[in-house]
């Protein structure tokens, strides 16, 4: 058995943070990872930060930014193209990129300068062991083998995607959309939508609040959707890295097993990558297109044998598509040539044929947290222009909500209504405040030493805006500086006082709210229905 102050679930960003966080804090951590390589999607594919203001949120986020823009301008140049994309910068979107195999390198690096963390990766949990509202230990199956492990912390964080630790603990969750009638959120349950490039976030508004105004935004949805409660989470991807640089491409030479060219006649989203040769790092880019809608909704709940054979499906999806942008009949030969450009990263998961280890899960469960952040407390308030304020608000959100399709629509041809061809998409970009994130929300109902800082407690509108890894590194240290504090204060993170624990962070340089624009400008703001979900203490 391991014995140790905290254990943390999860090598993802969120992870990392709270780890060394609470590593420097003088508190012996394990950190415990399902693969054998930290840093989630940042180290699998994301490539750029989403993130609509230059707002550095948190000690360990400073840092690790100003790693990254030390290494593009140590290794091309202060004026290079590189270290240009690289800084994370105002007024641009994305605000700034770093290569998959840089931010492992990063990540590793920084954990194991602290003596304090030990680290096991290649392990998953098989069962968690709990007496009454306190987790003791957890226990450990590797991913690729028999051997087992017991853990046992005085206090724990789930900082996984997948929310693992907090499922097995017997906390409460949420997988799929609340219903309208449950919530009151406009945009809850079931519905189908429109977007549009004219209606993003009003540039006045955007300079006022010191952020980028994304352009796209919502077009309605349609009045007939019937609202309703059900198990969909938006899609996920798989998301390598391609390059346009001949020397360091991997070209695709035969389509994926089961490749059927009818999967793609009619896919809508055929691109290969998100930034132009000008915002690249090293020639490289991100692959975002494949995208299916609906067939991850076992995804969250599943065994890792079910886990792997989804993530395999939207593997070949995704190759599928290069295959197809690049060679079929139905793409024209001048399109075929330019997609052609574009090529895996030889450089990047090079024992994994260059794919990342994971694909992108950008929703999974959701605790039922004792805040549950929903759309009412994202939404700019009448008179103010401000979201909902709270005295516990340890950290904020600067991108709008952001959800990709949650079942089949438009993105495969098959859309729901020709007006509002989008099975769940929601782009509020017109509608988008940073929003504050109070405390309660990364504390589980009836557990007192678990913080969850990545599957917090969040309605599927109000995950949307929370889901960047921006947020969740914020999150991440304020979970690890929130188990330190209280093993200093020889009590549990359910019982810390929020607002002076709020107040301790600010103290320690972490900026728990973002700040209100001096000179704010009233939008008007319709009604908003009564919300009905509990938001009580437990």
């Amino acid at each position: 058995m391991l014995t140790t102050d905290i254990a943390i679930y999860g090598g993802t960003p969120a992870g990392v943070t709270a780890a060394v966080r609470a590593a420097r804090e003088g508190w012996r951590v394990v950190l415990i990872n399902h693969t054998h390589h930290l840093g989630g999607m940042l180290a699998n594919g994301l490539f750029q930060w989403d993130a609509l203001s230059a707002h550095r949120r948190a000690p360990l986020f400073r840092e690790v930014l100003g790693r990254i823009e030390a290494h593009y301008r140590e290794t091309f140049g202060a004026d290079s193209r590189e270290h240009r994309n690289a800084c994370f910068l105002p007024g641009r979107h994305p605000s700034g990129a770093v290569e998959p195999h840089v931010i492992e390198r990063l990540f590793t690096q920084m954990v194991a300068a602290e003596p304090h963390i030990s680290v096991l990766n290649g392990w998953c949990i098989s069962r968690c062991r709990r007496r009454h509202r306190r987790v003791e230990a957890l226990h450990l199956q590797q991913m690729d083998g028999d051997d087992t492990k017991v853990v046992q912390a005085r206090v724990f964080i789930d900082a996984s995607y997948e929310g693992d630790l907090a499922a097995q603990a017997n906390v409460p969750y949420r997988v799929g959309r609340e219903g309208h009638d449950e919530t009151g959120e406009p945009h809850a349950g079931r519905i189908y939508t429109q977007t549009t490039a004219a209606a993003g976030l009003d540039p006045t508004v955007a300079e006022a609040w010191g952020v980028f105004p994304y352009p796209v935004g919502m077009a309605g949805f349609d009045p007939r959707s019937p609202r309703n409660a059900d198990r969909a989470i938006q899609a996920c991807n798989l998301r390598p890295c391609v390059t346009c640089n001949p020397a360091n491409g991997v070209p695709l030479k035969v389509p994926p097993p089961a490749y059927d060219r009818h999967d793609y006649l009619t896919y809508r989203r055929r691109f290969m990558a998100l930034h132009t040769p000008d915002r690249t790092l090293d020639g490289k880019s991100t692959f975002n297109a494949p995208i299916m809608p609906g067939a991850n909704w076992d995804y969250p709940d599943g065994d890792w044998a079910t886990r792997r054979t989804i993530a395999e499906r939207h593997t070949r999806f995704a190759l599928g598509l290069i295959w197809f942008l690049q060679n079929d009949p139905a793409i024209e030969a001048e399109q075929q040539e330019q997609f052609r450009q574009w090529q895996l990263c030889a450089d990047e998961w090079p024992d994994n044929g260059h794919l990342p280890y994971e694909i992108y899960v950008r929703e999974a469960r959701r605790i039922v947290g004792r805040h549950m952040l929903s759309e009412h407390d994202l939404l700019p308030q009448p008179r103010t222009d401000a979201p909902r304020p709270f005295d516990d608000s340890i950290a904020f959100t600067d991108w709008y909500i952001d959800s990709h399709s949650c079942d089949r629509d438009g993105t495969t041809g098959e859309p729901a209504s020709p007006d509002y061809p989008w099975n769940g998409k929601l782009i509020m970009g017109a509608e988008f405040r940073p929003a504050q994130i109070p405390y309660r929300s990364l504390l589980p109902r009836g557990v007192d030493n678990l913080l969850v800082p990545v599957c917090l407690g969040a309605t599927h509108v109000a995950f949307n805006a929370v889901r960047l890894e921006p947020c969740w590194m914020h999150t991440g240290e304020v979970a690890g500086f929130a188990a330190a504090i209280a093993l200093r204060d020889g009590t549990l993170p359910g019982n810390l006082p929020g607002e002076e624990l709020a107040a301790e962070l600010s103290a320690r340089g972490v900026h728990v709210r973002y700040p209100t624009p001096r000179h704010p400008v009233p939008v008007p703001c319709p009604p908003q229905d009564q919300m009905t979900l509990s938001t009580a203490t437990g």
